[in-house]
Protein backbone atom coordinates (compact mmCIF):
# COMPACT_ATOMS: atom_id res chain seq x y z
CA UNK A 1 0.00 0.00 0.00
CA UNK A 2 1.22 3.48 -0.89
CA UNK A 3 -0.25 6.53 0.77
CA UNK A 4 0.10 9.75 -1.23
CA UNK A 5 -0.70 13.21 0.01
CA UNK A 6 -1.36 16.10 -2.36
CA UNK A 7 -2.03 19.75 -1.51
CA UNK A 8 -3.60 22.10 -4.05
CA UNK A 9 -4.81 25.57 -3.10
CA UNK A 10 -4.52 24.78 0.60
CA UNK A 11 -6.72 21.68 0.23
CA UNK A 12 -5.02 18.41 1.11
CA UNK A 13 -6.18 15.04 -0.18
CA UNK A 14 -4.83 11.63 0.81
CA UNK A 15 -5.03 8.68 -1.54
CA UNK A 16 -4.23 5.03 -0.93
CA UNK A 17 -2.94 2.84 -3.77
CA UNK A 18 -2.64 -0.89 -3.42
CA UNK A 19 -0.22 -2.99 -5.45
CA UNK A 20 0.13 -6.73 -5.83
CA UNK A 21 3.51 -7.96 -6.94
CA UNK A 22 5.65 -11.06 -6.87
CA UNK A 23 8.72 -8.83 -6.64
CA UNK A 24 11.03 -9.25 -3.67
CA UNK A 25 12.24 -5.66 -3.98
CA UNK A 26 11.93 -3.27 -1.06
CA UNK A 27 9.13 -0.73 -0.82
CA UNK A 28 11.62 2.09 -1.52
CA UNK A 29 12.65 0.53 -4.85
CA UNK A 30 9.03 -0.03 -5.88
CA UNK A 31 8.13 3.53 -4.89
CA UNK A 32 10.99 4.85 -7.02
CA UNK A 33 9.75 2.79 -10.00
CA UNK A 34 6.26 4.26 -9.56
CA UNK A 35 7.65 7.80 -9.42
CA UNK A 36 9.70 7.21 -12.56
CA UNK A 37 6.57 5.97 -14.36
CA UNK A 38 4.58 9.05 -13.42
CA UNK A 39 7.50 11.32 -14.32
CA UNK A 40 7.47 9.87 -17.83
CA UNK A 41 3.67 10.12 -18.02
CA UNK A 42 3.69 13.76 -16.90
CA UNK A 43 6.47 14.59 -19.36
CA UNK A 44 4.47 13.06 -22.23
CA UNK A 45 1.39 15.08 -21.27
CA UNK A 46 3.46 18.27 -21.14
CA UNK A 47 4.88 17.60 -24.61
CA UNK A 48 1.43 16.91 -26.05
CA UNK A 49 0.05 20.06 -24.46
CA UNK A 50 2.87 22.29 -25.73
CA UNK A 51 3.13 20.88 -29.26
CA UNK A 52 -0.53 20.07 -29.89
CA UNK A 53 -2.34 22.26 -27.33
CA UNK A 54 -4.12 19.12 -26.16
CA UNK A 55 -5.62 20.74 -23.05
CA UNK A 56 -7.45 23.25 -25.26
CA UNK A 57 -9.12 20.56 -27.38
CA UNK A 58 -12.90 20.94 -27.55
CA UNK A 59 -13.54 17.45 -28.92
CA UNK A 60 -16.16 15.86 -26.68
CA UNK A 61 -18.59 13.74 -28.78
CA UNK A 62 -18.47 9.99 -29.01
CA UNK A 63 -15.00 8.51 -29.26
CA UNK A 64 -13.53 11.64 -30.85
CA UNK A 65 -11.36 12.65 -27.90
CA UNK A 66 -9.85 9.18 -27.58
CA UNK A 67 -9.32 8.87 -31.35
CA UNK A 68 -7.57 12.23 -31.57
CA UNK A 69 -5.40 11.39 -28.55
CA UNK A 70 -4.19 8.30 -30.42
CA UNK A 71 -3.51 10.38 -33.55
CA UNK A 72 -1.57 12.93 -31.47
CA UNK A 73 0.57 10.15 -29.96
CA UNK A 74 1.32 8.76 -33.43
CA UNK A 75 2.20 12.24 -34.71
CA UNK A 76 4.42 12.90 -31.68
CA UNK A 77 6.27 9.61 -32.23
CA UNK A 78 6.77 10.34 -35.95
CA UNK A 79 8.00 13.88 -35.25
CA UNK A 80 10.37 12.51 -32.58
CA UNK A 81 11.73 9.97 -35.03
CA UNK A 82 12.41 12.54 -37.79
CA UNK A 83 15.91 13.88 -37.12
CA UNK A 84 16.91 16.09 -40.07
CA UNK A 85 15.40 19.25 -38.56
CA UNK A 86 17.12 20.36 -35.38
CA UNK A 87 14.10 22.11 -33.86
CA UNK A 88 11.48 21.23 -31.26
CA UNK A 89 8.36 19.15 -31.78
CA UNK A 90 6.10 22.20 -32.08
CA UNK A 91 8.25 23.68 -34.84
CA UNK A 92 8.52 20.31 -36.62
CA UNK A 93 4.73 20.15 -36.60
CA UNK A 94 4.48 23.63 -38.08
CA UNK A 95 7.12 22.80 -40.71
CA UNK A 96 5.17 19.69 -41.72
CA UNK A 97 2.07 21.86 -42.20
CA UNK A 98 3.93 24.37 -44.36
CA UNK A 99 6.21 22.12 -46.41
CA UNK A 100 4.86 19.03 -48.17
CA UNK A 101 8.35 17.59 -48.75
CA UNK A 102 9.11 17.80 -45.02
CA UNK A 103 5.71 16.23 -44.28
CA UNK A 104 6.68 13.34 -46.56
CA UNK A 105 9.93 12.90 -44.58
CA UNK A 106 7.96 12.74 -41.34
CA UNK A 107 5.45 10.27 -42.76
CA UNK A 108 8.27 8.15 -44.20
CA UNK A 109 8.93 7.21 -40.58
CA UNK A 110 5.80 5.04 -40.82
CA UNK A 111 7.46 2.86 -43.47
CA UNK A 112 10.74 2.35 -41.63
Amino acid sequence: MVESERTVNEKTTIEHRYYISSSVETAAILLNASRMHWGIENSLHWRLDIAFREDESRIRKGHGAENFAILRHIALNLLDKEDTAKVGIKNKRLMAGWDDSYLEKVLAGLAS
